[in-house]
């Protein structure tokens, strides 16, 4: 952002062939053009101070805004002051943004001075300048209050007006394309600041709603971390996976071993416990409480959960903004499930955890599955996942098991015992396999 303000001061710089000096409102210094005149007189005091200190003296200030900058739409011709330390006349360019003054910029007058088409030119430069410091000054606004209060609200009238308080403390990017991002579990405290996160519009913690908590691993009181992400375009969701893996780094979780992408269900150390035949089945912990991978070895030796990220389908507007979330609760509970989606998944990447998040609270696995995934029979339900993960291929699965064929379709066989489920049918297969997958939740 700095280098962006500076460029646009240099380019007022040329265009008027004087050196110009940018200034906040409150007369704070954010940049200014280089002066490489050989003339002692090219500055004053009050410039010097300025570049020196970064501020002005309350009454160069008060003497500049008697001459009503703060109203002025246009350029405006200021005298010397040598009393008061302005020894050169100048000219203001105010800065402003929806009819807002948000800044000045300052020119060395002299004669014969700019032209009125030069000073035309150099006022649209500062409108571009008054763009990106309203965009600063509304990423630096906290809107947590009201973005945790959409996400809190059901629909209804209480959804709705949240949303419009939203929408009007976010002015015109409130209409602009969004994407919302959850990182859980949240152990950090307090949201950081939204201005720490370029392209973020809204932070907050809030607890994980009911239909998405079922099972999910979460922060002090079962907290996660919201965030409102601005985007450009629909096809890329860089800046959102970009915002969601610097929060969960700072999530304060125990980041425990790594679960990114690429460790299939197959590996040993997606296994709870981390071992051939720990106690449980893929996605239970010791007590039969629901884990996974990584997370699920977290669980077994006592550790906190390793913090996971979810990542919504971009929407323009605030409308949907409950759906997005739900989205991306889904997601990060996906990740922290599934290490092959994680740490930061993507709505649209989930597959079948679309479906099995959607499940509702509490839902347990179906009677036909339930011996299966009980500890005793652990290494079977992995077969079983591992099997149907490589589309019933025998010779990719005893590979990735590291098994002989022949032990493998001895495991099957006893998978069809357990169960009452025959392997060679679509619907049976189906069945199984969404029931490991969402033991996994």
């Amino acid at each position: 952002m700095k280098g962006d303000y500076q460029e646009l001061v240099d380019e007022i710089s040329a265009l008027l062939a004087v050196p110009a000096t940018l200034e906040n409102r409150d007369f704070g210094l954010i940049a200014f053009g280089a002066h490489d005149s050989e003339d002692d007189t090219a500055m004053d005091p009050v410039r010097t101070r300025s570049i020196l200190t970064r501020k002005s003296t309350p009454a160069v200030r008060s003497w500049f805004e008697g001459y009503g900058i703060t109203r002025a739409t246009g350029p405006v011709r200021i005298p010397a002051a040598p009393d008061a330390g302005v020894f050169r006349d100048r000219i203001c360019l105010p800065v402003r943004h929806r009819g807002v003054v948000l800044g000045y910029v300052w020119l060395l007058d002299a004669d014969p001075g700019p032209t009125a088409e030069q000073l035309a030119a150099a006022m649209e430069v500062t409108e571009r300048i008054g763009t990106l410091l309203a965009d600063e000054e509304r990423a630096g606004a906290d809107l947590s209050r009201e973005f945790r209060a959409v996400l809190s609200a059901g629909r209804g009238w209480q959804y709705d007006m949240a949303v419009a308080a939203l929408r009007t403390a976010l002015g015109p990017d409130a209409d602009g394309l969004h994407t919302v991002v959850c990182v859980t579990p949240w152990s950090a405290g307090d949201a950081p600041s939204p201005r720490s996160l370029p392209g973020t519009s809204a932070l907050c913690t809030v607890p994980l709603p009911a239909r998405a908590a079922a099972g999910a691993p979460g922060g002090p009181a079962g907290h996660t971390l919201a965030a409102l992400v601005r985007l450009r375009s629909a096809d890329n969701l860089t800046p959102a996976l970009t915002v969601a893996a610097r929060l969960r780094e700072a999530s304060g979780a125990d980041a425990g071993p790594a679960a990114g992408p690429g460790r299939r269900p197959a590996d040993e150390a997606t296994v709870a416990g981390g071992a051939r035949g720990a106690d449980g089945p893929p996605g239970a912990a010791v007590g039969g409480g629901p884990a996974h991978g990584a997370e699920g070895a977290s669980a077994a030796t006592g550790r906190g959960a390793a913090a996971a990220a979810g990542v919504a389908a971009p929407r323009r507007g605030l409308a949907e903004l409950d759906t997005g979330w739900y989205e991306a609760t889904s997601a990060a509970r996906a990740a922290q499930a599934e290490p092959r989606l994680g740490p930061v998944a993507r709505w649209s990447d989930l597959g079948p955890y679309r479906m099995l998040t959607a499940l509702p609270p509490g839902t347990g696995p179906d009677p036909a599955v339930q011996e299966l995934l009980s500890p005793a029979h652990a290494e079977l339900a992995r077969t079983a996942e591992v099997f149907l993960d490589c589309a019933g291929q025998a010779s990719r699965t005893a590979a990735a098991l590291g098994i002989h064929r022949q032990t493998l379709y001895y495991r099957l066989s006893r998978i069809e015992e357990l169960t009452g489920l025959h392997l060679t049918e679509g619907e049976d297969r189906l069945l199984l396999h969404m029931a490991l997958k969402g033991a996994r939740l």
